[in-house]
């Protein structure tokens, strides 16, 4: 165990340092720990701590959030297939956003477009929550949750189809694609809190999620309360998945890799997969930023969301070739 965050730890230390020294003007390492430590060059100073840095800390925030999300709702819906985006959160999350690039709204102050986006990750949340009370199943939540996201979908397709102009459409349609370009310490400051403490809801619910793995019958009988359980997950990951959409837009596949990732290391206990996917999820969301702009040519930026489809789709193929048999 501690062997993996050694080498984790380690890893996520280098991919930082590569973050921060690529860009349209590449930097040696020895010219960003000058430029981080001291002032030297102004402008080398400047760009790696007023756009390098922000974006690559926002990576690994986000990349967090979704990767213990991702590791709570396996747990939880007891299904290795599971990911944030299967209960419709994060395209609540992003039909809140769209609707206020839609009307304008943006217009009126920065923070318009994130609260916009928590907002509509809150309602869905809050249907889920209403949905896991009582004596409801998993399988109601699912489906609860695949409904929502079909719904908000269907509404983002039909902003997008009634923008007046092309521009209004592109805009829609670049940030649904997912980025941390261009994103400064006021977005991290926006979402840092909110994942931290979503992170932290999530391992409330570590305990019973270890014991719902034994069965519910065996976790009821071990006192455990599947409504309680289920509402700290849904709010966990509304923490979560809601303020990474807000700042950095819709980002798939995470949540699905990071579990798998380290479960070799961690059993199959749900709980203790969610501290270790969080460091895991922040490690691959920062690998792909790095890939999307290294393989960016002049003027074409391959935008992270996509990145993260190519990589994670045919990993999710895979998992469902592999778990064809535990599938009726």
């Amino acid at each position: 165990m501690s062997r993996f965050f050694i080498i984790a730890g380690a890893g996520l230390v280098i991919l930082i340092l590569l973050s921060l020294m690529l860009g349209d003007l590449p930097y040696s390492p020895a010219q960003v720990l000058d430029a981080l430590f001291q002032h030297g060059d102004a402008a080398r100073h400047l760009i790696l701590w007023q756009i390098r840095l922000p974006r690559t800390l926002l990576a690994i925030m986000v990349g967090a959030g979704l990767g213990a999300s991702g590791a709570a709702l396996q747990g939880y819906l007891r299904n290795p297939l599971a990911d944030p985006g299967i209960v419709g959160i994060s395209a609540s999350a992003g039909l809140g956003a769209v609707m206020a690039l839609y009307f304008g709204l943006t217009a009126i102050s920065i923070w318009v477009l994130p609260a916009a986006a928590m907002v509509g990750a809150g309602l869905a949340a809050a249907i889920l929550m209403i949905l896991a009370r009582g004596r409801a199943s998993i399988t109601s939540v699912i489906l609860g949750g695949v409904a929502l996201s079909s719904l908000s979908v269907a509404l983002t397709a039909l902003l997008m189809n009634l923008s007046p102009n092309p521009w209004a459409l592109s805009e829609i349609a670049y940030w649904l694609m997912g980025s941390v370009t261009d994103r400064s310490f006021a977005e991290l400051a926006f979402a840092a809190p909110l994942i931290f403490g979503g992170i932290a809801v999530l391992m409330l619910s570590a305990p019973a999620l270890n014991a719902l793995g034994l069965g519910e019958e065996a976790a009821h009988s071990m006192g455990v309360s599947l409504n309680r359980t289920g509402q700290l997950v849904v709010f966990g990951t509304l923490l979560c998945v809601g303020a990474g959409v807000a700042v950095a837009g819709a980002i798939g596949f995470i949540g699905l890799v990071a579990p798998h990732l380290v479960r070799p290391f961690f059993g199959a206990r749900p709980g203790a997969l969610i501290l270790p996917s969080a460091l895991i999820g922040g490690i691959l969301l920062l690998a792909a930023d790095i890939l999307a702009r290294a393989l960016s040519g002049p003027g074409i930026p391959l935008y992270l969301g996509v990145t993260t489809a190519l990589l994670g789709a045919p990993f999710f193929l895979y998992l469902v070739i592999k778990n064809r048999r535990a599938f009726p």
